[in-house]
């Protein structure tokens, strides 16, 4: 079963700018599937689809076999935004609570504050979130995801700026949420990290789909994810 199927998806900005044109792919329950592209691809506005965030002008998303709109799909999928802007007067631990209440749940203190504690944030949980660096919020978000843990987590380029013990334990984690059958779509241009738990790769460009493969496969053909993306720019194949 696929966790997220889209299917001929459109988006434009006026009459201008087509920032997604005729996109389709799947992301299957049980896997990570890594989404590539340079600025102005489409991603954002891929994951903004995805969520609702931007309405949908042609095409279908289905997020759990439900159409991405309805309070059923809503429930089955988390969103890690690129940015860190997080409510700066909520302490950690009321961030936590607030985001597993949207999802109907209630997260355990101690599993919280554990968490917290392996992403080298030891006794910040109670602490306002404006006393925390950039990173220190990214790894809040990524921590939200793991505790909530829906059906389908979108990453954004979420896990870009944490410090290196952070996201090798983030790999892990991810790579458990694959392990319970769960999915994820984890938007990075960080190469080896996709080379290490992507199961997919899906290479947008001028908001089409160029790529859409194995990862290992890709590997071998190309050498390396970096090599593949390079040489297709380098081309001048856009």
């Amino acid at each position: 079963m696929n966790d997220l199927e889209i299917i001929g998806l459109d988006y434009s900005y006026g009459r201008e700018v087509k920032a997604l044109d005729g996109v389709g792919f799947s992301v299957p329950s049980g896997s990570v599937v890594g989404l590539l592209g340079p600025n102005g691809s489409g991603k954002s506005t891929l994951i903004k689809n995805v969520f609702d965030l931007l309405e949908s002008q042609a095409g279908t998303i289905a997020v759990g076999g439900s159409p991405h709109t309805t309070p059923e799909a809503k429930r089955e999928a988390v969103y890690l935004s690129s940015n860190d802007y997080l409510p700066e007067f909520l302490t950690a631990a009321e961030y936590v609570a607030m985001m597993a209440g949207f999802y109907g749940l209630e997260v355990d203190r101690e599993d919280a504050a554990d968490l917290f504690s392996r992403f080298a944030m030891d006794g910040r949980y109670d602490d306002l979130i404006e006393n925390f660096s950039h990173g220190m919020r990214k790894k809040t978000q990524l921590i939200v995801a793991l505790l909530v843990r829906r059906r389908l987590t979108v990453i954004d380029e979420t896990l870009n700026g944490v410090d290196l013990e952070a996201l090798h334990l983030a790999e892990k984690e991810l790579a458990g949420l694959r392990d319970e059958g769960r999915s994820v779509l984890l938007c990075t241009h960080d190469f080896p990290v996709l080379e290490r738990i992507a199961d997919e790769i899906v290479f947008l460009d001028h908001g089409r789909v160029v790529f859409n493969a194995p990862t290992a496969g890709l590997v071998d053909e190309y050498g390396s994810l970096e090599r593949m993306v390079y040489g297709y720019l380098e081309a001048g194949e856009r």
